[in-house]
């Protein structure tokens, strides 16, 4: 798994979207028995710390110990640095497993290989994520702008799995039905370009060119945007299955 993120680690805790309390009341009542989940490449844990409130135990894994450091804390979460594709733990321990905004960076046959060792025979398989936020129609196409013309040409390629939301990618599952979720929120200006500041391909920008591309990218947004918070969606993606 490509590790992107460990050199940002404070900047994508500060500035990372979160995922709405819909998404954990529907996992809380497609996971009858809730003894274990494990969070894969948990990052710095937005999925742990909402797990940790119905479930007995949580492990929370990465690959970046930094990321993990800036992560939520609760006594029912245990951290853990393990790859995705081979990890310690013991067949059959978890009533779900999920992976959250990260699953396109994994070789998939090893880990769905993973899966199915560690997940118990009536356990849930979920992969998350989310998309572009949707905020207006001015502030919306200088961010796609940015996206494809500014960034475009730094973004990996598994990126291409995120445009698909998701609905390319592998999923040896029996598939089960999913809402329509989204994250929404009131984000200032700094919020939003702190958040393309965490991004892959920005990272990348910065690393190849010496200079870092979203100061202009917020000028750009300042007269269409204003001095308040504005209002902003980011579509979740989400799929979910059973052995």
């Amino acid at each position: 798994m490509k590790d992107f993120f460990s050199a940002s680690a404070s900047v994508y805790a500060l500035n990372r979207p979160g995922y709405p309390q819909a998404l954990f009341d529907y996992l809380r009542l497609a996971c009858p028995r809730r003894e274990c989940a494990w969070d894969c490449a948990t990052g710095n844990g937005q999925i742990a710390g909402g797990l940790s409130a119905f479930f007995k135990e949580v492990k929370a894994t990465d690959i970046s110990e930094q990321q993990m450091a800036h992560a939520y804390q609760a006594p029912n979460i245990s951290y853990s640095k393990e790859a995705a594709e081979q990890s310690s733990f013991a067949g059959h321990s978890f009533d779900l497993i999920i992976v959250a905004q990260a699953i396109h960076w994994f070789r998939f046959d090893e880990f769905y290989k993973e899966v199915r060792r560690t997940l118990r025979p009536d356990g849930l398989f979920v992969v998350a994520g989310y998309n572009m936020a949707v905020i207006t129609p001015a502030v919306d196409k200088i961010l796609l702008d940015f996206q494809n013309d500014v960034v475009g040409p730094y973004w990996d390629p598994e990126r291409i799995y995120i445009d698909e939301r998701y609905e390319t990618i592998p999923f040896p599952f029996r598939e089960i039905d999913t809402p329509s979720l989204a994250y929404e929120a009131r984000w200032s200006l700094e919020r939003l370009c702190g958040y393309v500041e965490s991004w892959s391909a920005t990272r990348h920008y910065i690393k190849a060119r010496g200079t870092n591309p979203v100061p202009a990218l917020m000028e750009a947004l300042r007269p269409v945007w204003g001095n308040e918070p504005l209002p902003l969606a980011f579509p979740v993606l989400l799929r979910a299955g059973r052995l």
